[in-house]
């Protein structure tokens, strides 16, 4: 019921958008904008739901939960890269979608250099001498 929800908003501000934006165009963008922030708003306890049985299995197998936090950021860091370009795009500023996916990119590299070195190391401990 909820995606029905969630289609049914979209459907609705793509209309809205479409019978807009030959007359004001940034009223056309302010509508898409704020629909993808009302459907981010609207998955955001879902996430908190996902967040939680996450950490439980992490509790239950003994991951630290550095780890496990640190994979949350990543994950985040991606969402919010991926939304906080298509939004630019939507207003047209390509050139900027491709930088905000390119910094998303970079801040995931740094975040996961800790995982990437834990696991060569591991590695190199099962390789013989």
């Amino acid at each position: 019921m909820e995606m029905i929800q969630i289609v049914g908003l979209g459907l609705l501000a793509t209309i809205l958008i479409l019978v807009i934006k030959e007359q004001k165009p940034i009223f056309a963008f302010l509508i898409a904008a704020s629909t993808g922030i009302i459907i981010f708003m609207f998955l955001i306890g879902k996430i908190g739901g996902i967040i939680e049985v996450l950490e439980q299995l992490a509790e239950s197998s003994g991951v630290q939960m550095i780890y496990l936090k640190t994979i949350l950021k990543i994950i985040g860091i991606a969402y919010i890269a991926e939304f906080g370009a298509q939004i630019v795009r939507d207003a047209g500023q390509e050139s900027i979608a491709s930088k905000i996916e390119l910094a998303g990119k970079v801040l995931i590299m740094v975040l996961a250099i800790p995982i990437i070195s834990i696991i060569i190391e591991t590695v190199m401990k099962l390789l013989p001498a």
